[in-house]
Parts: C-alpha cells; sequence; structure tokens
C-alpha cells in the first residue's frame, strides 16, 4: 500500500501557546519542564509530539488539555485566553472542547462499555450517541461486555470511544498504545487516524516511538524542555505501514 498524500487541514488556528514556560519547585529544587514554547495546533490536523521520557512533552499536553497552566506565557483556545484561568472556566474548557486518552484505559470495571460511554455524553453539552461512538471504533457489537471480558486494545478503543462522544475539538492522546502489543497498537492506531480524517477533529499524540510519527501531519520534537524543530510530512503513512 502507498502512502497516501497528506490532505490540507483547516488554516484555523484551533490552540496557540506563545513563550510558554513550567517551572516545578520542589523544595530548594526547581524544574523547567517547559521553556518558552511556541505551537499553534490547526483545525483537523494530527500532530505526533516527539521525544524521549523527561522531554517536557507530557507537561506541554496537560497544558494544552487545561490540567495545568503555564508559568509564563499566553495560552489561547479560539479567542479565549486560558493563560491565567480559574478553575471553573478551565472545567468547562476540558468538559466541552478536550477529550483525553490515556496509555491506561482509567474505565470503571463495574461498568459496561455503553455505560462507560455514556458518563461522558450525560454531561456534554453536544454528545453523539454512546453506541454511535462505539460503533465508529469497531465496537459495536461489544456494547454489554464489562472491561474485565475485554482485550487491552478492545478496553483502549472504549476509551477513544469515551474521548470522542463528546465531540470534542482537541483529542489528546498520551501514549495510547504504551501498554499495547504491535498488533493491537496498529489497531488502535487505525482507530485514531480514521477519527481524525473522519471527524476533522484536532489530534495530539504523545509517543517516543519514532515509527508513529509517519502518520501525523506534522510532528513536534521535544527535548529539554523545548521545541528542536517541527517536521511537515508530505505524505502520510497508514497505520499498516508503520513497523517498530
Amino acid at each position: 500500500m502507498s502512502d497516501q498524500p497528506t490532505p490540507a487541514i483547516d488554516a484555523r488556528t484551533v490552540f496557540s501557546l506563545s513563550g510558554v514556560s513550567k517551572t516545578y519547585t520542589m523544595g530548594a529544587l526547581k524544574v523547567e519542564a517547559l521553556k518558552a514554547t511556541d505551537l499553534d495546533l490547526y483545525g483537523g490536523e494530527l500532530v505526533v509530539l516527539l521525544g524521549a521520557s523527561g522531554s517536557g512533552k507530557s507537561t506541554l499536553l496537560n497544558i494544552i488539555g487545561g490540567l495545568d497552566l503555564p508559568s509564563t506565557g499566553r495560552l489561547r483556545y479560539g479567542d479565549t485566553d486560558l493563560s491565567r484561568a480559574d478553575d471553573a472556566t478551565l472545567t468547562r474548557y476540558r468538559r466541552n472542547h478536550v477529550g483525553f486518552v490515556f496509555q491506561f484505559y482509567n474505565l470503571i470495571p463495574s461498568l459496561t462499555a455503553l455505560e462507560n460511554v455514556q458518563l461522558v455524553t450525560e454531561i456534554s453539552s453536544h454528545p453523539m450517541d454512546a453506541a454511535d461512538a462505539l460503533a465508529l471504533v469497531g465496537l459495536d457489537e461489544r456494547l454489554n461486555h464489562f472491561p474485565a471480558q475485554m482485550s487491552g486494545g478492545e478496553q483502549q478503543r472504549v476509551a477513544i470511544a469515551r474521548a470522542i462522544a463528546k465531540r470534542p475539538d482537541i483529542l489528546l492522546c498520551d501514549e495510547p498504545t504504551g501498554a499495547l502489543d504491535y498488533v493491537t497498537g496498529k489497531i488502535v492506531l487505525e482507530v485514531l487516524t480514521r477519527i481524525n480524517d473522519e471527524l476533522g477533529t484536532t489530534t495530539v499524540v504523545i509517543t517516543h516511538n519514532a515509527a508513529i510519527a509517519g502518520l501525523a501531519h506534522r510532528v513536534v520534537h521535544i527535548g529539554s524542555g523545548r521545541i528542536n524543530r517541527i517536521d511537515v510530512n508530505q505524505t502520510r503513512q497508514t497505520p499498516q505501514q508503520i513497523s517498530w
């Protein structure tokens, strides 16, 4: 299967960081997790944040997702300045505009796949039907199964369905294949790229795995708390083409 031409993405800036730094203080020790970072995210693109453990990529993802605030710099979602937002504003931002997918699935074991997704749809302002979200990730026949009755890859797909059911503007994925084997990881990547292509959801994927970078429109290389360079893929690979 040949590489697919990279489609044009929306020139609209969904999210913008300008001069963003993050310093954590632990007693007398200060750790600069991010240093003077500038980054724009555009509508409908898939971005891979690539870097080793401790490079600052998780801190960057947490700031984009409204889980943390920068120590300095500006942070904007559309026309909203989130740089010094209060807890209520950040909660609304996360609830209405951001979907999260983590390495570990964080499903509630006593709830079925459908009920885990419904936890989000019940509090979202314009959700999709929970069953439709599960169908989109290929689990329409597993609606009433509990997490313990599902494989790791299936549980991760439930987590993805839960994240997209709120129709987020930004989908943030932190090492989404990190706990999965090679074959199952590819299935999860197929789901993420399909969501990006079909729904036009701006998607950011954190990984230390350079092979996954081929799926992206842009690859942001991070090291020692800084963006070292940004590569644009003129052609994108499919999940079937990558190997690691």
